[in-house]
Protein backbone atom coordinates (compact mmCIF):
# COMPACT_ATOMS: atom_id res chain seq x y z
CA UNK A 1 0.00 0.00 0.00
CA UNK A 2 3.17 1.74 0.22
CA UNK A 3 3.73 2.21 -3.42
CA UNK A 4 -0.03 3.23 -4.11
CA UNK A 5 0.16 5.86 -1.65
CA UNK A 6 3.38 7.22 -3.17
CA UNK A 7 1.98 6.64 -6.82
CA UNK A 8 -1.24 8.93 -5.25
CA UNK A 9 0.86 11.37 -4.48
CA UNK A 10 3.18 12.05 -7.77
CA UNK A 11 -0.30 12.20 -9.94
CA UNK A 12 -1.55 14.59 -7.92
CA UNK A 13 1.86 17.07 -8.61
CA UNK A 14 1.19 15.74 -12.27
CA UNK A 15 -1.92 16.96 -12.62
CA UNK A 16 -1.41 20.22 -11.24
CA UNK A 17 1.52 20.40 -13.57
CA UNK A 18 -0.82 19.63 -16.53
CA UNK A 19 -3.06 22.83 -16.01
CA UNK A 20 -0.10 25.14 -15.58
CA UNK A 21 1.27 23.89 -18.92
CA UNK A 22 -2.21 24.05 -20.78
CA UNK A 23 -2.23 27.97 -20.02
CA UNK A 24 1.54 28.08 -21.39
CA UNK A 25 0.89 26.31 -24.25
CA UNK A 26 -3.15 28.30 -24.83
CA UNK A 27 -0.78 31.88 -24.70
CA UNK A 28 1.97 30.65 -27.12
CA UNK A 29 -0.98 29.70 -29.10
CA UNK A 30 -2.92 33.62 -28.51
CA UNK A 31 0.54 35.27 -29.54
CA UNK A 32 1.36 32.98 -32.39
CA UNK A 33 -1.84 31.52 -33.99
CA UNK A 34 0.43 28.91 -34.78
CA UNK A 35 -1.44 25.56 -36.15
CA UNK A 36 1.41 23.61 -35.00
CA UNK A 37 1.46 25.40 -31.16
CA UNK A 38 -2.40 24.83 -31.25
CA UNK A 39 -2.09 20.62 -31.66
CA UNK A 40 0.35 21.11 -28.64
CA UNK A 41 -2.64 23.27 -26.73
CA UNK A 42 -5.57 20.33 -28.08
CA UNK A 43 -3.11 17.88 -26.08
CA UNK A 44 -2.89 19.34 -23.05
CA UNK A 45 -6.57 19.66 -22.90
CA UNK A 46 -6.08 16.00 -23.04
CA UNK A 47 -3.44 15.95 -20.07
CA UNK A 48 -5.54 17.87 -18.20
CA UNK A 49 -8.96 15.39 -18.40
CA UNK A 50 -6.44 12.46 -18.02
CA UNK A 51 -4.31 13.97 -15.47
CA UNK A 52 -8.19 13.88 -13.17
CA UNK A 53 -8.72 10.70 -14.39
CA UNK A 54 -5.61 8.65 -13.61
CA UNK A 55 -5.33 10.51 -10.06
CA UNK A 56 -8.85 9.45 -9.69
CA UNK A 57 -8.19 5.67 -10.68
CA UNK A 58 -4.63 5.86 -8.09
CA UNK A 59 -6.83 6.80 -5.62
CA UNK A 60 -9.27 4.10 -6.33
CA UNK A 61 -6.23 1.56 -6.54
CA UNK A 62 -5.00 2.73 -3.24
CA UNK A 63 -7.81 1.97 -1.12
CA UNK A 64 -7.19 -1.22 0.72
CA UNK A 65 -8.97 -4.72 0.66
CA UNK A 66 -12.59 -5.42 1.06
CA UNK A 67 -15.30 -7.54 0.69
CA UNK A 68 -16.86 -6.78 -2.15
CA UNK A 69 -12.86 -6.58 -3.70
CA UNK A 70 -10.84 -9.01 -1.96
CA UNK A 71 -7.99 -8.71 -4.56
CA UNK A 72 -7.91 -4.77 -4.05
CA UNK A 73 -8.77 -2.40 -6.38
CA UNK A 74 -5.65 -2.66 -8.65
CA UNK A 75 -8.10 -2.79 -11.58
CA UNK A 76 -8.81 0.32 -11.68
CA UNK A 77 -5.53 1.26 -13.29
CA UNK A 78 -6.27 -0.49 -16.16
CA UNK A 79 -9.94 1.40 -16.93
CA UNK A 80 -7.68 5.21 -16.34
CA UNK A 81 -5.03 3.71 -18.95
CA UNK A 82 -7.40 2.67 -21.22
CA UNK A 83 -9.24 5.71 -20.94
CA UNK A 84 -6.55 8.45 -21.49
CA UNK A 85 -5.04 6.45 -24.50
CA UNK A 86 -8.66 7.07 -25.55
CA UNK A 87 -8.40 10.62 -25.13
CA UNK A 88 -4.73 10.68 -26.46
CA UNK A 89 -6.60 9.15 -30.18
CA UNK A 90 -9.51 11.51 -29.93
CA UNK A 91 -6.83 14.34 -29.59
CA UNK A 92 -5.08 13.44 -32.64
CA UNK A 93 -8.12 12.90 -34.56
CA UNK A 94 -8.97 16.80 -33.61
CA UNK A 95 -5.42 18.04 -34.64
CA UNK A 96 -5.95 16.68 -37.87
CA UNK A 97 -9.36 18.40 -38.04
CA UNK A 98 -8.26 21.66 -37.27
CA UNK A 99 -5.60 21.14 -39.71
CA UNK A 100 -7.16 20.71 -42.59
CA UNK A 101 -9.98 23.45 -41.44
CA UNK A 102 -6.76 25.70 -41.39
CA UNK A 103 -6.25 24.71 -44.66
CA UNK A 104 -9.23 26.19 -46.09
CA UNK A 105 -9.66 29.26 -43.92
CA UNK A 106 -5.90 30.06 -43.78
CA UNK A 107 -4.76 32.47 -40.33
CA UNK A 108 -1.42 34.45 -40.62
CA UNK A 109 1.04 33.58 -38.17
CA UNK A 110 2.38 36.17 -35.45
CA UNK A 111 5.48 36.53 -32.62
CA UNK A 112 6.75 33.01 -33.52
CA UNK A 113 9.48 33.85 -31.43
CA UNK A 114 7.63 34.46 -28.39
CA UNK A 115 5.53 31.03 -29.18
CA UNK A 116 8.79 29.70 -29.52
CA UNK A 117 10.41 30.75 -26.07
CA UNK A 118 7.10 29.68 -24.23
CA UNK A 119 6.66 25.93 -25.46
CA UNK A 120 10.22 25.73 -25.25
CA UNK A 121 9.48 26.21 -21.26
CA UNK A 122 6.68 23.27 -21.47
CA UNK A 123 8.85 20.95 -23.59
CA UNK A 124 11.90 20.89 -20.64
CA UNK A 125 9.44 20.55 -17.92
CA UNK A 126 7.48 17.96 -19.72
CA UNK A 127 10.45 16.06 -20.30
CA UNK A 128 11.88 15.97 -16.69
CA UNK A 129 8.10 15.15 -15.15
CA UNK A 130 7.96 12.43 -17.68
CA UNK A 131 10.86 10.84 -16.96
CA UNK A 132 10.67 10.79 -13.38
CA UNK A 133 6.84 9.72 -13.44
CA UNK A 134 7.77 6.43 -15.86
CA UNK A 135 10.75 5.56 -13.72
CA UNK A 136 8.15 5.38 -10.10
CA UNK A 137 5.72 3.85 -12.49
CA UNK A 138 8.20 1.09 -13.34
CA UNK A 139 9.45 1.03 -9.71
CA UNK A 140 5.68 0.41 -8.32
CA UNK A 141 4.36 -1.13 -11.36
CA UNK A 142 1.95 1.44 -11.42
CA UNK A 143 0.22 0.86 -15.22
CA UNK A 144 -1.62 4.71 -14.93
CA UNK A 145 1.39 6.15 -13.57
CA UNK A 146 3.54 4.54 -17.16
CA UNK A 147 0.71 6.04 -18.96
CA UNK A 148 0.54 9.20 -17.57
CA UNK A 149 4.96 9.32 -18.03
CA UNK A 150 4.53 8.41 -21.78
CA UNK A 151 1.58 11.03 -21.98
CA UNK A 152 3.98 13.81 -20.84
CA UNK A 153 6.95 12.38 -23.01
CA UNK A 154 4.48 12.00 -26.18
CA UNK A 155 3.43 15.57 -25.40
CA UNK A 156 7.24 16.78 -25.19
CA UNK A 157 8.40 15.07 -28.51
CA UNK A 158 5.58 16.64 -30.17
CA UNK A 159 6.50 20.27 -28.41
CA UNK A 160 9.96 19.55 -29.76
CA UNK A 161 9.10 18.88 -33.31
CA UNK A 162 6.84 22.11 -33.28
CA UNK A 163 9.95 24.37 -32.32
CA UNK A 164 12.22 22.56 -34.46
CA UNK A 165 9.41 23.71 -37.25
CA UNK A 166 9.04 27.12 -35.79
CA UNK A 167 12.71 27.72 -36.09
CA UNK A 168 12.62 26.50 -39.63
CA UNK A 169 9.90 29.29 -40.29
CA UNK A 170 11.53 32.28 -38.74
CA UNK A 171 15.21 31.31 -40.75
CA UNK A 172 12.57 30.16 -44.10
CA UNK A 173 9.48 32.13 -44.12
CA UNK A 174 8.14 28.49 -44.99
CA UNK A 175 5.10 29.44 -43.67
CA UNK A 176 2.84 25.78 -44.76
CA UNK A 177 5.26 24.21 -42.67
CA UNK A 178 3.16 25.10 -39.48
CA UNK A 179 0.38 23.16 -41.30
CA UNK A 180 2.48 20.09 -42.17
CA UNK A 181 3.90 19.75 -38.73
CA UNK A 182 0.74 20.27 -37.04
CA UNK A 183 -0.43 16.63 -39.32
CA UNK A 184 2.51 15.06 -39.18
CA UNK A 185 1.77 15.06 -35.05
CA UNK A 186 -1.83 14.44 -35.23
CA UNK A 187 -0.81 11.07 -36.65
CA UNK A 188 1.72 10.49 -34.32
CA UNK A 189 -0.28 10.94 -31.41
CA UNK A 190 -2.78 8.92 -32.49
CA UNK A 191 -0.26 5.99 -32.89
CA UNK A 192 0.71 6.25 -29.13
CA UNK A 193 -2.90 6.43 -27.83
CA UNK A 194 -3.55 2.77 -29.95
CA UNK A 195 -0.01 1.71 -27.83
CA UNK A 196 -1.40 2.56 -24.36
CA UNK A 197 -4.58 1.53 -25.13
CA UNK A 198 -3.39 -1.93 -25.80
CA UNK A 199 -1.27 -2.12 -22.79
CA UNK A 200 -4.16 -1.43 -20.63
CA UNK A 201 -6.09 -3.80 -22.49
CA UNK A 202 -3.54 -6.29 -21.81
CA UNK A 203 -3.44 -5.55 -18.00
CA UNK A 204 -7.31 -6.28 -17.93
CA UNK A 205 -7.32 -9.31 -19.85
CA UNK A 206 -4.69 -10.54 -17.09
CA UNK A 207 -1.75 -11.02 -19.83
CA UNK A 208 1.06 -12.02 -18.63
CA UNK A 209 3.97 -9.14 -17.53
CA UNK A 210 6.51 -11.75 -19.04
CA UNK A 211 9.41 -9.23 -17.58
CA UNK A 212 8.25 -9.57 -14.50
CA UNK A 213 8.03 -12.96 -14.71
CA UNK A 214 11.01 -14.13 -16.22
CA UNK A 215 13.20 -12.13 -13.26
CA UNK A 216 10.66 -13.83 -10.69
CA UNK A 217 11.88 -17.05 -12.22
CA UNK A 218 15.61 -16.38 -12.38
CA UNK A 219 15.37 -15.24 -8.34
CA UNK A 220 13.92 -18.72 -7.89
CA UNK A 221 16.42 -20.85 -9.64
CA UNK A 222 18.79 -18.46 -8.26
CA UNK A 223 17.46 -19.07 -4.76
CA UNK A 224 16.59 -22.46 -4.74
CA UNK A 225 16.57 -24.23 -1.56
CA UNK A 226 17.18 -28.02 -1.01
CA UNK A 227 13.20 -28.35 0.35
CA UNK A 228 11.81 -26.84 -2.40
CA UNK A 229 11.37 -29.74 -5.02
CA UNK A 230 8.91 -28.46 -7.54
CA UNK A 231 6.89 -25.84 -8.61
CA UNK A 232 4.30 -25.65 -11.07
CA UNK A 233 0.63 -24.58 -11.89
CA UNK A 234 2.06 -21.09 -12.25
CA UNK A 235 -1.54 -18.57 -12.33
CA UNK A 236 -0.99 -15.24 -12.16
CA UNK A 237 -3.25 -11.95 -12.07
CA UNK A 238 -2.43 -8.52 -12.27
CA UNK A 239 -4.46 -6.20 -9.95
CA UNK A 240 -2.99 -2.55 -11.13
CA UNK A 241 0.90 -2.60 -9.39
CA UNK A 242 0.18 -6.10 -8.07
CA UNK A 243 0.58 -9.41 -9.66
CA UNK A 244 -0.90 -12.08 -7.56
CA UNK A 245 0.59 -15.61 -7.97
CA UNK A 246 -0.67 -19.01 -7.22
CA UNK A 247 1.53 -21.95 -7.63
CA UNK A 248 1.49 -25.63 -6.03
CA UNK A 249 4.98 -26.21 -4.05
CA UNK A 250 6.36 -29.46 -3.73
CA UNK A 251 8.23 -30.26 -0.69
CA UNK A 252 9.07 -33.19 1.48
CA UNK A 253 6.48 -35.83 1.92
CA UNK A 254 7.25 -36.60 5.86
CA UNK A 255 7.17 -32.41 6.36
CA UNK A 256 4.78 -31.74 9.13
CA UNK A 257 2.15 -28.81 8.74
CA UNK A 258 4.57 -26.39 10.42
CA UNK A 259 7.69 -27.44 8.59
CA UNK A 260 6.00 -27.09 4.94
CA UNK A 261 4.75 -23.64 6.48
CA UNK A 262 8.61 -23.01 7.31
CA UNK A 263 9.46 -23.49 3.58
CA UNK A 264 6.30 -21.32 2.27
CA UNK A 265 7.59 -18.72 4.80
CA UNK A 266 11.23 -18.91 3.20
CA UNK A 267 9.61 -18.58 -0.51
CA UNK A 268 7.94 -15.67 0.67
CA UNK A 269 10.12 -13.81 2.30
CA UNK A 270 12.67 -14.65 -0.74
CA UNK A 271 10.20 -12.86 -2.98
CA UNK A 272 8.99 -10.05 -0.81
CA UNK A 273 12.73 -9.46 -0.21
CA UNK A 274 13.23 -9.17 -4.09
CA UNK A 275 10.24 -7.48 -4.83
CA UNK A 276 8.94 -5.52 -2.54
CA UNK A 277 4.44 -5.74 -2.60
CA UNK A 278 4.93 -6.16 -6.16
CA UNK A 279 4.45 -9.82 -5.97
CA UNK A 280 1.64 -11.52 -3.96
CA UNK A 281 1.77 -15.31 -3.35
CA UNK A 282 -0.80 -17.88 -2.71
CA UNK A 283 0.79 -21.42 -2.46
CA UNK A 284 -0.45 -24.94 -1.87
CA UNK A 285 1.96 -27.30 -1.31
CA UNK A 286 1.91 -31.15 -2.18
CA UNK A 287 4.48 -33.98 -1.34
CA UNK A 288 6.88 -36.04 -3.15
CA UNK A 289 6.02 -38.78 -5.08
CA UNK A 290 8.79 -41.37 -5.53
CA UNK A 291 9.48 -39.98 -9.08
CA UNK A 292 10.66 -36.63 -7.77
CA UNK A 293 13.40 -38.61 -5.91
CA UNK A 294 15.46 -38.21 -9.21
CA UNK A 295 15.35 -34.53 -9.24
CA UNK A 296 15.56 -33.78 -5.49
CA UNK A 297 18.71 -32.84 -4.21
CA UNK A 298 17.83 -33.15 -0.50
CA UNK A 299 21.75 -35.04 0.86
CA UNK A 300 19.94 -35.79 4.01
CA UNK A 301 16.41 -37.89 2.87
CA UNK A 302 16.07 -41.39 4.67
CA UNK A 303 13.19 -42.48 2.63
CA UNK A 304 14.76 -41.61 -0.79
CA UNK A 305 13.68 -44.61 -3.30
CA UNK A 306 15.50 -42.90 -6.17
CA UNK A 307 19.33 -41.39 -6.69
CA UNK A 308 19.20 -37.87 -7.37
CA UNK A 309 20.15 -37.26 -11.20
CA UNK A 310 20.22 -33.65 -11.50
CA UNK A 311 18.10 -30.95 -10.85
CA UNK A 312 15.07 -29.47 -13.42
CA UNK A 313 15.46 -25.88 -14.16
CA UNK A 314 12.15 -24.06 -13.79
CA UNK A 315 11.04 -22.24 -16.68
CA UNK A 316 8.52 -20.32 -17.68
CA UNK A 317 7.10 -23.74 -19.64
CA UNK A 318 7.35 -26.18 -16.86
CA UNK A 319 6.10 -23.79 -14.14
CA UNK A 320 2.66 -23.55 -15.88
CA UNK A 321 2.40 -26.68 -16.15
CA UNK A 322 -0.16 -28.49 -13.66
CA UNK A 323 2.10 -31.60 -13.35
CA UNK A 324 4.82 -31.66 -11.14
CA UNK A 325 8.31 -32.09 -12.50
CA UNK A 326 10.04 -35.49 -13.38
CA UNK A 327 13.00 -37.01 -16.12
CA UNK A 328 10.66 -39.55 -17.13
CA UNK A 329 6.98 -40.27 -17.09
CA UNK A 330 5.25 -42.97 -15.36
CA UNK A 331 4.27 -45.56 -17.64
Amino acid sequence: MQSAQQNLKLQKWITLLSVVLFVLKITAYYFTHSMAILTDALESIVNVIAGFIGLYSLYVAAKPRDIDHPYGHGKAEFVSAAVEGGLIVAAGIMILYETIQNLIHENPLESLDTGLVLIGITAVINYVAGAYCINLGKKNNSMALMASGKHLQVDTYSTAAIIVGLGMMLLTKLFWLDKAIAGVMGLFIIYNGYKIIRSSLAGIMDEADTELLDKFIAVLNDKKQENWIDLHNLRVIKYGSLLHVDCHFTVPWYLNVHEAHREIDALASLIQEEFGDRIELFVHTDGCLPFSCSICSKTDCTVRQHPFEHKVAWTMENLVSNKKHQLEPLL
